[in-house]
């Protein structure tokens, strides 16, 4: 063959090349637009859904009217895992054709279904994005009352900064009558109070089962189901928002008695030197956040009872300690004494609440004790870090005109007195995560016994009691404080009870 032929031949060669490796890419493109229509097609849940010629020419023409970013790689193996997911739901009937479904995760969700046969899903995002999207936020979807036959979460609870209200607005949506089913995944909910909590959200469902699944990154999430039944109408449902007694027991004790039974266990002897013994317990302490997860609750409230100064315990342990779950806490300072609330008023983020804190409203008189009281000392819990003015001792309430209840030298006032726990039943509900630090001089032994008659106890999440008795005496050995008449053993009596009711509390100093 002359030169000239072999160069013609190397072009012909060359340039088939170029063709075959373009109708290659015209192939895997249409692939990627089309949806894989073949093997899509072949999908036992999608000939079960709808009829694949009705099926393909909708997601293809929903494909050809989207943003450029509907049909990258990326985009693509999004919606083959979320189809993974979607295929238990039809073959278990959850979805047909002609289900009304909302994705509240992306556009990728509502596409996956579309493909799978359920023609009229539709995603929720915050634009309008046609034919995929809808305009919609957390507290308000876009859709009727009980209209909705599936609401695919998928894992926009994990990711919501208002979980309760996106939970109640998905609710709100489903079809009651056991018609309608919510599905959520989440990295969460794997111990039982997390998932008592993300229930608490969703008090016109009920579960209907649960699994464990694999995330693309290799990770593990929680599929759970919800049903909606028309007895628990959406309109009507009260979340236990005052606390739930019965016969001294919280509502929500079994999950938390796992929790407790994971915490610290209390000193049962009573220590001969517990101005040490006590203080070193705090390292010892379990927090309910190390513990479980507390997300899925509406707000996060912090409470300090017998607060004294910001920097007492608010400022020195509260906010530099306690372990939040990157959560931001509501705070509210409960304080009699008028010397602490002018520290307060510069506070950002804390709300002063200037009575004492008793079994209800009224008047009462007030002692402020000399000196900082027994084991108190500056800086560390339980002490005033900087906040102690002239080294102002601890108040307490005189429950009668003319007790002096042990020992008292010092200022004695009348003071305003609320009543704690009904002020808790309306400042919190059974969707809250509510932390607690009580130091009141004594006066537990009344708050206490108030709370869990009234189940107010019940909202509390955590609390952190300083019980006050006739505790051995620094100062003089072989003797007993005589400013308070109960025995370690009453203190005891007090943290046990509370804890076999449901309550995670801990010996405080």
């Amino acid at each position: 063959m002359s030169a000239a032929g072999r160069v013609s031949l190397k072009r012909a060669v060359l340039l088939l090349g170029v063709v075959a490796l373009g109708l290659w890419l015209l192939t895997v493109e249409l692939a990627v637009v089309g949806g894989g229509g073949g093997s899509a097609a072949a999908d036992p849940a999608v000939r079960a859904a709808a009829a694949g010629g009705t099926r393909r020419a909708h997601a293809q023409a929903a494909v050809r009217r989207s943003p450029d970013a509907w049909r990258t790689r990326e985009w693509r193996r999004a919606v083959d895992r979320h189809a993974a997911v979607f295929r238990r739901h039809l073959a278990d009937g959850m979805l047909a054709a002609s289900s009304v479904a909302v994705c509240l995760g992306g556009a990728q969700e509502a596409m996956a279904l579309r493909e799978l046969g359920v023609v009229g899903a539709v995603a929720v995002a915050r634009e309008r994005s046609p034919p995929l999207a809808v305009a919609g936020h957390d507290r308000r979807l876009p859709f009727p009352d009980s209209s909705v036959d599936f609401v695919y979460a998928g894992r926009a609870l994990d990711f919501s900064e208002r979980q309760a209200d996106l939970a109640g607005e998905a609710a709100r949506i489903v079809k009651p009558d056991g018609h309608g089913h919510l599905v959520v995944l989440t990295s969460g909910a794997s111990d039982a109070y997390s998932l008592r909590s993300l229930q608490s959200l969703l008090p016109s469902l009920r579960l209907l089962r649960s699994r464990v699944i694999n995330d693309s990154d290799g990770s593990t999430l929680r599929e759970l189901v919800f049903r909606k039944h028309a007895d628990i109408p959406t309109t009507t449902v009260t979340p236990p928002s005052n606390g739930n007694n019965s016969g001294g027991s919280c509502a929500n004790r079994d999950h938390k008695l796992e929790i407790i039974g994971l915490a610290e266990p209390l000193i049962r002897d009573e220590p001969a030197k517990p101005w040490i013994t006590l203080k070193r317990n705090i390292k010892n302490i379990m927090y309910l956040p190390a513990l479980a997860d507390i997300g899925f609750k509406r707000r996060y409230v912090y409470v300090d009872v017998g607060a004294r100064s910001y920097g007492s315990s608010i400022g020195s342990w509260f906010r530099k300690q306690y372990p939040k779950q990157n959560h931001t806490f509501e705070v509210f300072a409960v304080e009699a004494d008028p010397a602490f609330h002018a520290d307060y008023a510069r506070r950002r983020g804390v709300a002063l609440l200037p009575y004492a804190a008793w079994v209800r409203n009224e008047t009462l008189t007030f002692e402020i004790n000399d000196g900082p009281g027994p084991g108190k000392k500056k800086g560390g819990a339980g002490g005033d870090a900087g906040g102690k003015p002239n080294g102002r001792g601890m108040g307490r309430i005189r429950r009668a005109a003319g007790e002096t209840r042990g020992v008292s030298s010092g200022e004695v006032r009348r003071v305003p007195a609320f009543d704690l726990a009904e002020w808790l039943k309306r400042t919190a509900s059974g969707q809250d995560y509510v932390v607690m630090k009580m130091d009141v001089e004594g006066t537990e032994f009344d708050l206490v016994p108030r709370m869990i008659d009234t189940g107010a106890i019940c909202l509390v999440d955590e609390l952190f009691l300083e019980c006050h008795y006739n505790r051995w005496q620094r100062c003089c050995p072989g003797e007993r404080s005589p400013k308070y008449q109960n025995t370690y053993g009453d203190c005891l009596k007090l943290f046990t009870s509370l804890r076999n009711s449901g309550v995670l509390v801990h010996q405080w100093w």
